[in-house]
């Protein structure tokens, strides 16, 4: 009788361990089911452990959101646009990103993005930053993108970057050069050699707006 009554007890905390687990807190149960529906039920976990992070880092003090948020997407293989979306330039949302289980630096930015926006961080802190990247025992440059927090509007940036993982003041990234930088706020244009930006108006990228029109 004992017996029976544990057995009985363990699937009634399994089940509702499940059922627990299975409900999203930062987006609609729709969107949990047609994600699933349209990805899989592998896509489907991804999707809960971000709904986890987010949750998780809500109470966290910045640096460690930031550091959560980076590791987290980090995780995601590479896949180059050409091989995973047949196109040459592919700008995926974060569901897109999470449900197709690859992305290339663009996706990663954008994913952090959006993520640390979910978490209550201020829009004009963050930019996403088209870079050129020296990469070790190359002459050449290759076009990259990272995320980057600013603290406040002069102060030196964190990078948030898929290539080399940690957290690092943009001072300390010699090896990016950057070009133009965005958020959902305005454009803005590198100046004295990335160690100032001015903004030159709203953000007007194509990308960006297709990127907009699909979530």
């Amino acid at each position: 009788m004992k017996r029976t009554i544990v057995a009985v007890v363990i699937i009634f905390f399994s089940l509702t361990s499940f059922s627990t687990a299975t409900i999203p807190k930062n987006f609609s149960q729709e969107k949990f089911n047609e994600f699933t529906k349209k990805y899989g039920k592998k896509a489907s976990k991804r999707l809960l452990l971000w709904d986890d992070l987010i949750e998780s880092a809500k109470d966290k003090k910045l640096l460690y959101k930031l550091k959560m948020v980076n590791d987290f997407f980090n995780k995601i293989p590479y896949k180059l646009d050409s091989v995973h979306w047949g196109k040459n330039d592919y700008w995926a949302s974060p569901f897109e990103f999470l449900g197709t289980g690859a992305g290339d630096c663009e996706d990663y930015a954008i994913a952090k993005y959006f993520t640390l926006r979910q978490l209550g961080i201020e829009d004009e802190k963050l930019r996403i930053v088209y870079v050129k990247l020296l990469r070790k025992n190359s002459k050449y440059e290759q076009a990259h993108m990272v995320l980057t927090y600013y603290h406040k509007p002069n102060a030196t940036p964190i990078v948030l970057d898929n290539i080399n993982k940690r957290l690092k003041l943009a001072t300390k990234r010699a090896d990016l050069k950057p070009v133009y930088s965005f958020n959902a706020g305005g454009l803005y244009r590198a100046k004295n050699k990335g160690k100032t930006s001015e903004k030159i108006g709203s953000n007007n990228l194509k990308s960006w707006k297709d990127l907009m029109s699909r979530f």
